[in-house]
């Protein structure tokens, strides 16, 4: 049997608290010089993509700025056309909203980068929760769980509908729109559709819709168990298991020994969770001030609260009172457990999953995943900014080459193509939504 290939993205870091940012070889989130650096060292390494995350408003904690936002970048669609000016081969996949976007908009501008880029551009589809991020569009609203994804589901349609070229109508519940199009065919048919959840309406989102899945699981066991249930999922959209591409967010240490690596690994996270930032952790859930505890101490003796006002505003805050105390009551039984301070639990619940070792150790490690059906690939984010993939595509890359899963050189010129996946449009699948074209 033919060994399946590894797809690997790079994420470039921003919306964290995984980047170290006081390292002395971290540079800036939003000059264009460390786009720049990260994407030429990507495409040496013959990934498969670049995937840009999007943060629609600047997370508060008690009124103030969270310290691990970034404020300042550009937004994805200049930053993705930007790269592709400066890149032939990798493909350019960015994170824009549902929620607080339109269709034939946002269906223009993935359909333009498509254009300008030879087909390389892809969109992580995601939804956007609470009134704190819609107060910065016309709306100022938001919608319930379930009609966010009943919303990304059209909206998906919607712009299929659109990239397909000439007339189009759309009535769904969330869209009464037609016109022209007055797109060009695009080079891969449409943009690569990326998408990340757990949940099960996330999951049935991807199994519908997606080209990509993103997740995120720490052991072998768990990803063969979400990549078998994902694949199954396929067939009910009639669509074959190679169609969608599961691939769970990582990250790696290198080091020239294991106990190397796993030492650089120990510093590592101890620079991302800082004391601060583990009482602000800690905040998040249990919706307090909890500056006055030591952040080597034990957690709280206190519940959460659990009335409605928001200690943290933003992407942090998206817990329910129900999950707040489920996850207040998990965390305190880890932490008896082990008998972890709260910073030693923060390290322990923030962590994803780590490829640590020697170059030898990660490489095999990676296919180990990719052969055993717990993955297709992975979507790496380094936890340096630009520099984060030098290493690894000097000293991984090879010895992934050398075992015949991965790439010498792009063999096609789409995203598309590379990945594997059909270039034909799938049909508008039946939601309510009535495509003329």
């Amino acid at each position: 049997m033919a060994k399946k290939q590894v797809i690997l993205g790079a994420q470039f870091p921003g919306v964290n608290n995984f980047t170290v940012w006081s390292d002395p070889a971290a540079g800036s989130q939003i000059e264009f010089s460390s786009f720049r650096h990260f994407a030429e060292t990507v495409e040496c390494g013959k990934f498969d993509f670049i995937f840009l995350a999007e943060g629609l408003r600047i997370r508060e904690q008690k009124g103030r700025f969270h310290e691990l936002d970034v404020a300042g970048r550009p937004n994805t669609p200049a930053i993705l056309t930007a790269l592709a000016s400066i890149t032939e081969h990798v493909g350019l996949i960015g994170t824009l909203t549902t929620t607080f976007n339109e269709p034939y908009a946002l269906a223009r501008q993935l359909a333009t980068l498509d254009l300008l880029s030879g087909g390389r551009a892809g969109w992580n589809v995601v939804t956007s929760p609470g009134a704190f991020t819609g107060a910065n569009f016309r709306r100022g609203d938001h919608l319930p769980h379930g009609e966010r994804y009943e919303r990304a589901r059209e909206f998906i349609e919607a712009a299929r509908a659109i990239w397909r070229g000439g007339a189009f109508s759309v009535r769904s519940k969330h869209f009464d729109i037609s016109g022209w199009s007055g797109l060009a065919p695009l080079p891969q048919g449409s943009p690569v559709i990326a998408q990340a959840g757990d949940s099960d309406e996330g999951r049935d989102l991807a199994a519908s819709q997606a080209d990509l899945i993103y997740s995120r699981h720490g052991s072998l066991e768990a990803g063969q168990s979400f990549y078998g249930d994902v694949k199954k999922r396929l067939a009910k959209y009639g669509r074959s298991p190679d169609a969608l591409k599961i691939l769970p967010g990582a990250h790696f240490v290198i080091g020239d020994t294991k106990y190397d690596a796993e030492e650089r690994l120990n510093a590592i996270r101890l620079q991302q969770v800082s004391p601060k930032n583990a009482i602000v952790f800690l905040e998040q859930v249990w919706n307090r001030d909890l500056s006055n505890y030591d952040p080597d101490g034990p957690l709280p003796e206190i519940e959460p609260d659990v009335s409605d006002s928001r200690l943290a505003q933003g992407r942090a805050s998206n817990l329910d009172i129900k999950s707040r105390l489920e996850t207040a009551r998990l965390w305190r039984e880890i932490a008896d457990r082990d008998r972890l301070s709260i910073r030693q639990l923060a390290i322990r619940v923030t962590a994803r999953q780590h490829f640590v070792g020697t170059p030898d150790d990660i490489a095999d490690e990676i296919n180990r995943h990719v052969q055993a059906d717990a993955a297709d690939g992975f979507v790496f984010a380094p936890h340096l900014t630009p520099g984060g993939f030098d290493e690894f595509v000097e000293k991984v890359v090879p010895l992934l080459q050398e075992r015949g899963v991965y790439r010498t050189e792009y063999r096609e010129e789409t995203l598309r193509g590379n990945l594997g996946l059909p270039k034909q449009l799938p049909a508008a699948t039946s939601s309510g939504l009535a495509a003329v074209v």
